[in-house]
């Protein structure tokens, strides 16, 4: 092989990694990461009432809205290029089963049915199935004597995707961490003859700091304790792998990982050891941290945003679930 020759005698590089980058053509055609508006999931708070949008205050361009507000924020989303939302419901009554959760005519039910009659099979809709939002102690489950009680939680979120399935919902997405959980109900499902609808179960869900700007949307912040009996360790890995294999094994069709960022490692190594797709959550507090960091001047909010974007794909999600979709989706399409 011929050497290479520079002026400078101490520089005699055959391989020059940058010959890759100095053209913008070339870092395109060599990039090795492919985001699209397609890879997302847009997250929506509904809430009752007509003609209601207001505003989160940690999450600047986020709102609690009423259903018909919320139609034609998903119509915005479609011209975008996103085709899939995921609904979180904000009730007007909580009460301690969380039967707001599974009513027939609660405000998610409504939702799904009002956005398939709006925009059919062009939009995927995504249901959050748990109790936190509807329960007046905002734990994931009934609780008795200060306890978190599994097997009776399972067996109301069973009752909530239902009620979604009935609706009209494209994928229920159970995310109370209670055991067993996606394989009652996925048997629930099953006899109650709705076979096509795919359970995206958020499988590794950790106890974060960063779900902060979420609970002041949807109001649900436990009146108790916490909720690190169920939710996971940040310190661990291999249990997230072992939470993954028996959702698979009880029928989960897609597995999340949430948050995001902060464990891009977790989901590398879920993307590793299971052949099924990936989802991750880019949660409320990464999107908060960007959209304040940008406001005092301290970043460049859409490099940020793409960025961070960018490097959950990389990690080895195919699905992303963030609030930057409607942004992101925008400044992709311009190219």
């Amino acid at each position: 092989m011929a050497k290479s020759t520079t002026a400078d005698p101490r520089l005699d590089l055959i391989y020059r990694p940058r010959r890759l980058r100095s053209n913008a053509v070339l870092r395109d055609m060599v990039r090795e990461t492919a985001l699209g508006p397609e890879d997302f999931i847009y997250p929506m708070f509904l809430c009752e009432g007509r003609k209601v949008r207001h505003e989160v205050a940690s999450m600047p361009g986020v709102f609690r809205q009423s259903v018909d507000m919320a139609l034609k924020e998903m119509e915005e989303a479609l011209a975008t290029g996103v085709r899939s939302v995921i609904f979180f419901g904000i009730p007007d009554a909580k009460d301690p089963l969380g039967k707001e959760a599974y009513a027939p005519k609660g405000i998610v039910q409504r939702g799904v049915a009002a956005a398939k009659k709006a925009f059919g099979a062009d939009l995927l809709v995504v249901t959050d199935v748990c109790l936190c939002e509807y329960t007046d102690h905002g734990h994931c489950a009934p609780v008795r004597g200060g306890e978190v009680l599994n097997d009776a939680g399972v067996l109301l979120h069973c009752r909530t995707a239902l009620s979604h399935a009935a609706a009209g919902a494209d994928v229920v997405a159970p995310s109370d961490m209670m055991d067993g959980r996606v394989g009652a109900i996925r048997e629930s499902l099953d006899e109650a003859g709705f076979q096509n609808v795919p359970i995206m179960a958020y499988s590794a869900k950790y106890a974060s700091a960063f779900y902060g700007p979420f609970r002041d949307a949807a109001d649900s912040t436990p009146q108790f304790g916490d909720r690190k009996s169920y939710q996971m360790d940040p310190a661990n890995a291999e249990e997230a792998l072992r939470e993954v294999a028996l959702d698979i094994e009880e029928g989960a069709d897609i597995i999340m990982v949430k948050p995001a960022l902060p464990y891009l490692d977790v989901i590398r190594r879920v993307k590793d050891a299971f052949q099924v797709p990936v989802a991750a959550y880019n949660v409320s507090g990464e999107y908060a941290m960007v959209k304040a960091a940008s406001r005092l001047g301290w970043l460049d909010h859409d490099r940020a945003m793409m960025e961070s974007l960018t490097a959950i794909k990389r990690a080895g999600a195919s699905i992303i679930l963030t609030y930057f979709a409607k942004d992101a989706a925008r400044l992709l399409r311009r190219g």
